[in-house]
């Protein structure tokens, strides 16, 4: 009757037969190539969402291509916005990544468009150059 796969195939071989029943429907694709499972009343159900992420890793599209390092919060976005009491955080994502400390100190230039935040001492507390930028359209968390 149809044509299945033993275990759903991957890489190349799933390009390739991808390409060989582009004529069939999407579903019967999928199937062809392994992604589908017998439910307890003996019907055949299509696994599309493997189907589909496969499809993509073969074609070398990472879907999450490095996560979160713990699970947790959200990515760095390099954007921050002025918080209703005036105020503008940058969040611990970019100042760990900075190695900056509770306590250090920053001088602050203010620019047309732009803030300029320049570490004082920023020998004593081993930083190269001390300078932290900030533009309004590309502020920092």
């Amino acid at each position: 009757m149809t044509e299945t796969a033993t275990s759903p195939l991957t890489g190349k071989a799933l390009l390739n037969k991808v390409k060989e029943l582009s004529h069939l429907p999407r579903r019967e694709t999928a199937k062809r190539c392994g992604y589908y499972s017998v439910t307890k009343n003996n019907l055949d159900r299509v696994n599309l969402t493997d189907f589909y992420d496969a499809v993509l890793e073969a074609r070398g599209i990472a879907l999450n291509p490095e996560g979160s390092k713990d699970g947790r919060g959200r990515e760095a976005t390099y954007r921050v916005s002025v918080h209703k009491n005036g105020q503008i955080v940058i969040g611990s994502t970019y100042t760990e990544s900075m190695g900056l400390k509770s306590g250090d100190e920053f001088e602050i230039k203010l620019g047309y468009k732009h803030i300029h935040l320049i570490q004082v001492d920023a020998d004593k507390n081993g930083s190269s150059n001390g300078k932290v930028s900030a533009d309004e359209s590309d502020e920092e968390e």
